[in-house]
This record gives C-alpha cells, sequence and structure tokens, in this order.
C-alpha cells in the first residue's frame, strides 16, 4: 500500500472523503433529485424543482422557514435536521469507503467538463494556491455560514479550474472507462455521471501530482470564504483541527475540456438610448445597427469585433461602441488595478463607461447584472433604461487577473456548465475522528 509523502504547507490538496449520495436512485428518478446551484436558482425554478420530487437537493441548499419558526428553529437548522431525518429514513446514505469522485458531464458522446470531487483544504488567499477572480458579498457569506453552521456539513460544491494534464488526468482517463457509480440524465440533455476512486496508490498519485499546482474558483467565492469562516469559528471554539479545515470542492481538469465562459450583461436604469449614445461617443466609435437587428445578430456583430467593444440597447434599436480613445482610456484606469485586470472588458466597462461617461456605478440596485442578454432587454424596457451587451471573458484573462492577486468586477463571467448541487454532499461526523 502506497503511503501519501508529507504535503508542503502551501499545497493544492484534496482529501478523500465519504460521499453522502441519494440511495438507491435509478438514472431517472436520480435526476429529480438534484438542481442547480443555489445561487442561479430563481422563484419560479424553486418552485418547479420542490415539485419534482419530495427529497428534491434545493430543499436542503434553499431551505424555506417552517411553519411557526422561531430564532431557535429558523430554516437553517431546519434544513440540517431534514438531511438528518433523510439519512434516519435511507433516503440518503453515506459511502463506507472515504473517496475522491470523478464527475463527468457529456452531453450524447461528447464530454463538455470533468473534474474531482473531494475535500479541498482551506488555505487564505492569498497565500497563491488558490486563486480568486472575483470579490464578495457579505449576504451570500451570513446565509451559507448559517446553513453549513447548522448542517455541520457542505451540502454542494464550490468549482475550481487548474491546469491538469498529469497522473490525476491519467487516472480519471481510465477510471471512465469503467461503469460509473451513479448517473443522472437531466431534462436539459445532459447526463451527469459519477466514479470512485478509493485505491490508496491511485490517491496517493493523485495527491503528488496536484501538490505543486494552483487552482482558480471558477464559481462559488462566497462559499469558499464561508469555509473559512467555519473553520475559524470551530478553531475559536476549541475543537482543533478537523474536517472544518476543508469544503467540498470540484477542480476541474481545463486541459481535457476548456469551459464554457459566457458573459454577464448590465441593465442601466433610467438611461436612454439616444443619452447612453451621446455619452459613449466621448470615448468611442458608435455605430447604430441596421435597423431590423435582433440581439442575436447584434451579439454576433459584437464578437467579431478585436479589442473593447460593446452593445447598447433599449431592446428595439442597437448600437454598437468599438475602438476606445486610447488617451482618454488610459487616463480612466484606476491607480490601483493591474494592467492584466484593465485588458478586460467588463473592468473597462464598470470604470470608463459606466461610471465616467454614463455617471452610474456598477452596484447592485444601481446597475443590474443578468446573465440572458433577452433578460437584460426585458428590464432595460422596464425601466426606461438601456441593456449594455457584452463579449464573453477569455479564460487567459480571468487567469491572469487571478494570478495577478487583482479580482474582477462583480458578476463578471459565467462558467458553464456549473456542477450540478446533490450529486455528492459532504458531512462533517463522517469524516474520521470526529464526533
Amino acid at each position: 500500500m502506497a503511503t501519501v509523502s508529507p504535503r508542503p504547507p502551501r499545497a493544492l490538496r484534496l482529501r478523500p472523503f465519504h460521499a453522502i449520495r441519494y440511495a438507491g436512485a435509478t438514472d431517472r428518478n436520480l435526476a429529480d433529485m438534484l438542481a442547480p446551484p443555489y445561487d442561479v436558482i430563481d422563484d419560479d425554478q424553486r418552485v418547479e424543482l420542490e415539485s419534482r420530487d419530495p427529497h428534491n437537493v434545493v430543499r436542503l441548499i434553499l431551505p424555506r422557514d417552517p411553519a411557526g419558526a422561531t430564532q431557535d428553529d429558523d430554516r437553517y437548522t431546519h434544513a440540517a435536521a431534514m438531511m438528518n431525518r433523510w439519512l434516519d429514513d435511507g433516503v440518503l446514505a453515506v459511502d463506507d469507503r472515504a473517496s475522491l469522485y470523478i464527475y463527468q458531464q457529456r452531453r450524447g458522446e461528447t464530454v463538455i467538463q470533468r473534474g474531482l470531487f473531494g475535500a479541498l483544504l482551506w488555505q487564505p488567499l492569498d497565500a497563491g494556491v488558490i486563486l480568486p477572480h472575483e470579490n464578495v458579498r457579505s449576504g451570500p457569506v451570513e446565509d451559507r455560514l448559517a446553513l453549513m453552521r447548522a448542517m455541520r456539513a457542505n451540502p454542494e460544491p464550490i468549482f475550481l479550474l487548474y491546469d491538469g494534464g498529469g497522473a490525476a488526468t491519467r487516472i480519471s482517463e481510465a477510471t471512465v472507462a469503467t461503469e460509473p457509480v451513479c448517473s443522472a440524465n437531466a431534462a436539459d440533455g445532459i447526463t451527469h455521471e459519477l466514479w470512485a476512486i478509493s485505491s490508496p496508490d491511485e490517491i496517493a498519485a493523485i495527491a503528488d501530482d496536484l501538490d505543486d499546482r494552483t487552482a482558480m474558483i471558477a464559481d462559488g467565492h462566497h462559499r469558499y470564504t464561508t469555509y473559512g469562516y467555519l473553520r475559524d469559528e470551530m478553531h475559536a471554539a476549541g475543537h482543533g483541527q478537523g474536517p472544518w479545515d476543508y469544503g467540498l470542492a470540484l477542480l476541474v481538469d481545463d486541459s481535457v475540456v476548456t469551459p464554457d465562459i459566457k458573459a454577464i450583461h448590465r441593465a442601466i436604469p433610467g438611461l436612454s438610448l439616444s443619452k447612453a449614445i451621446d455619452r459613449a461617443r466621448v470615448g468611442f466609435d458608435v455605430r447604430e445597427l441596421d435597423a431590423g437587428t435582433d440581439v442575436d445578430a447584434a451579439l454576433a456583430e459584437l464578437a467579431t469585433c478585436n479589442g473593447t467593444a460593446y452593445v447598447l440597447s433599449d431592446g428595439a434599436r442597437f448600437a454598437l461602441l468599438s475602438k476606445p480613445d486610447n488617451e482618454t482610456l488610459a487616463a480612466a484606469k484606476p491607480v490601483e488595478r493591474t494592467d492584466a485586470w484593465w485588458a478586460l472588458d467588463a473592468s473597462v466597462a464598470s470604470i470608463f463607461l459606466m461610471q465616467h461617461l454614463f455617471g452610474v456605478t456598477d452596484a447592485a440596485g444601481e446597475v443590474e447584472a443578468e446573465h440572458d442578454p433577452q433578460a437584460a432587454l426585458r428590464l432595460a424596457r422596464e425601466t426606461n433604461g438601456v441593456a449594455l451587451l457584452l463579449n464573453p471573458a477569455p479564460l487567459a484573462g480571468i487567469m491572469a487577473v487571478a494570478e495577478a492577486g487583482d479580482a474582477m468586477p462583480r458578476k463578471s463571467t459565467l462558467f458553464m456548465p456549473k456542477p450540478c448541487s446533490g450529486l455528492v454532499m459532504r458531512g462533517f461526523r463522517f469524516e474520521t475522528g470526529v464526533d
């Protein structure tokens, strides 16, 4: 049996764990138990997921307050009690062997994402091992901390990217040639598959491969921050080192498949298209697109632009902004920001276009972020405003910002596909040496 060599204190560490999984679910009904990550579920989808099955994981990751809730029995303690009840009733079961898990998403025979589920050692972001690319807000952190504190569990993973190609990649490729331990065919056409790696030799080889690597948080900045707060709370309470020093993570190998990165657009209420165009002319070449242009055609035009460019629209008319004035643009660069940060369209949009030219700050409540360009256009119409449509940020540019120790503007990128929630969960009490 191989032994894992001592890890340096600032290594990328992914530890095997005893996964909590849905017990005895077939491919079909397992899909009814799964959900997207909590932070992309809107009210309508939440209701739809709850209606699929009384045990859908949305009831754990987005719990509702129970009837007659009190301060000691809020939605978080309700979710913790629900998870325990599902475990007692056999809806959920804990795997006997501590494992790393390969998670693959494919559409038909095409693999669209593959990574490793494991317990990730939490480390300060300035240690240079786990790299963020976005800042966090206090509200979501407080919400996730209350949930994980009550559960003593990580009910869903964060999502990280790393440049693979080593032993972990080779072991994963060999393993996915075998039968998965479970799979689910989702309604969106994506098949979710899971394999367990419990061989000590393979786990040791993966650990050695990850030693000198770094990983970037693609999704889950708030949850990663929550892992740190929960760890600190447990240490302060005298519990010492334990499973709370780790958090559930999916480490995705971008050498297998490059993730699909989508832009996140903006809707600016109360700013008419005519005023937006007039103000934009100070710093950009502006060309109104032909009458009859729709959003798909406008985005296709935007995609052909070299360099920083945007589309403005009120839902009826579209205008293309391109070729920013270099002198004016350079003068607007915040002195505290890196060149990597200023090279991204989202950064230029937040400071140069919105703040300097439009006179608005890119803050929630003043400017709204929308994943769907059609939703941005609808919101612009509803608020007598304008939609600002962007090109997706390149992965190399996002990585450069993270490696420079900077953070992109809020809600700048959407990595797809996101890992589903519910395929694996992690409970502290099932880890060795924990009460």
